[in-house]
């Protein structure tokens, strides 16, 4: 099942995979515009579905300012909490920094090819 969320210049892809893992892919900017629509769509993954694996694909984002990418780290910490386990999938190199430095686990960032 998939199902597109329309963020401000952008859209956020959400769907399950075969595995019922839950991946969300957001596709152009992820700015300060689009904050809170994708703020929105983690936190109700991690708490309301709470589906095993959470897997954020940015295959198609170049950046991440420094909220979503506060977002984006919190929701790996909720996501510990509520046994999900949440996996950022093809981060580009400034984004792993970023990320990093957010204090998000190395293990948890992922390129995969597709």
């Amino acid at each position: 099942m998939t199902k597109d969320v329309p963020m401000r210049g952008s859209v956020l892809e959400v769907r399950t995979s075969a595995d019922g893992s839950v991946v969300i892919a957001p596709h152009g900017e992820v700015g300060l515009d689009t904050a809170v629509e994708l703020r929105q769509v983690l936190v109700h993954t991690v708490r309301k579905v709470r589906p095993l694996r959470l897997i954020l694909d940015l295959a198609d984002v170049p950046a991440l300012d420094p909220i979503n990418l506060g977002t984006v780290a919190a929701a790996c910490g909720m996501g510990d909490d509520h046994q999900v386990a949440v996996f950022v999938h093809n981060p580009g190199p400034l984004i792993v920094e970023q990320l990093t430095a957010a204090g998000v686990p190395h293990q948890r960032l992922r390129q995969v090819t597709v």
